[in-house]
């Protein structure tokens, strides 16, 4: 395997790992912004405030990303067991 294929192979890896992780992290930052600002905005600084509603809409949005990110995990090993069969080039 040459120098610019492995750099593609890694790109790409790079590029599914992203896909992957963004739904719910993102979904994680949302929410974890906007209990931020109504604790602000209430004075209420509880730490189970923050924990519970970020839990179910991580878990939520596990649920509802789960078929695109099989997907994209499906198209990367069938990608890399097409360049393991070619030979790794």
């Amino acid at each position: 395997m040459t120098e610019p294929e492995l750099l593609d192979v890694s790109r790409f890896a790079f590029s599914t790992m992203l896909k992957v992780a963004a739904p719910t992290l993102l979904a994680g930052l949302v929410v974890g912004v906007a209990i931020s600002l109504v604790q602000t905005a209430t004075q209420i600084q509880e730490m189970t405030l923050t924990f519970v509603p970020k839990v179910l809409v991580i878990f939520l949005a596990l649920v509802v990303a789960a078929p695109f990110m099989l997907h994209s995990l499906m198209d990367f090993f069938r990608a890399m067991m097409d360049l393991a069969v070619a030979g790794g080039g």
